[in-house]
């Protein structure tokens, strides 16, 4: 069954005993964890090194989901930082994995396994796992905006993951914007790349109550606003949920987020819309393992 536009509902999540492997796959690590229900009982994090050949990089994450292992599981799901052909599994030069260039990802896993396997685009997975599992729970339009060394997301629409045809929809950090894209300026490359400082230590700075941090993620909280006022024209969600390293600084740089957000023609919409910041460290994790529930269905 083709997965792309396909929907589970909150009670077959929160009822099922069934078990599945969730695995979150990045650009420096892969996590996996078995789902048993609605809960993560085991977990294993692995580190994959950029310079490592397709292969090699495949044999890590099986390597970590053998960790997590047992008989009763069914089905493995992973997101991956990348475009997907969902149908068949392929994965196409995600971000960070330079060696892998057209991936059959599907068939590896299935292979080994000897269970399905379903893969999807890392953002996807974590808009999907906000919404089975986490802030979005009991709402039917929820989009999950993931805001670390890139920016990715994931649309749920009238309680549908929705992937488009070919696994792009939502990608609203490729979108063109000034001279370069939304990307550009909303990700945590943007402290590195503009004031030579990372993420983590403009938050800490910030956090002792440096005034030029501070200024630095004032300027970004206005920049964000753009790419919500792009997923509310495009989406008019009930929520949006923000994930990723930058999320972490978000008291930093909310107000200056929700000042420029006054600029959005529909100030209507906004007085319903909520923005809030994932609250579950393994979402990712858990939504990846919803996709087998989602193609189960």
């Amino acid at each position: 069954m083709n997965t792309v536009n396909s929907g589970i509902s909150h009670k077959d999540l929160s009822t099922s005993p069934r078990t599945f492997v969730g695995v979150d796959l990045g650009g420096t690590n892969v996590r996996a964890g078995r789902v048993d229900g609605p809960a993560v009982t085991a977990h294993e994090s692995r580190s994959i090194n950029r310079n490592w050949t397709a292969q090699q990089v495949i044999d890590e994450i099986i390597a970590a989901i053998e960790a997590v292992w047992s008989d009763k599981v069914e089905g493995i799901g992973i997101g991956v930082p990348s475009v997907v052909d969902v149908a068949r599994g392929i994965v196409y030069s995600p971000a960070n994995i330079p060696s892998w260039k057209e991936v059959y990802l599907k068939d590896a896993l299935e292979k080994h396994f000897k269970v399905p396997a379903y893969v999807n685009n890392d953002g996807n997975c974590f808009a999907l796992g906000e919404y089975h599992y986490g802030l979005g729970r009991g709402l039917q339009s929820v989009v999950g905006i993931v805001a670390g060394t890139g920016l990715g997301s994931g649309i749920i629409t009238n309680g549908r993951l929705h992937c488009g045809a070919n696994c792009g929809a939502g990608e609203i950090g490729h979108m063109p914007w000034r001279d370069a894209d939304v990307e550009h300026y909303v990700c945590g490359k943007r402290f590195d790349r503009q004031y030579g400082i990372s993420g983590a230590e403009l938050g800490a700075r910030a956090r002792q109550g440096d005034a030029e941090a501070l200024r630095i993620f004032e300027e970004f909280g206005r920049d964000f606003a753009w790419a919500i006022q792009i997923v509310l024209y495009a989406y008019d969600p009930e929520m949006i949920v923000l994930g990723g390293s930058c999320s972490k600084d978000f008291a930093h740089w909310e107000a200056a987020m929700r000042e420029e957000l006054k600029k959005f023609y529909f100030p209507h919409a906004l007085e319903k819309l909520k923005i809030v910041v994932s609250e579950e460290s393994r979402i990712a994790v858990l939504g990846a393992a919803a996709l087998c529930l989602d193609a189960a269905r």
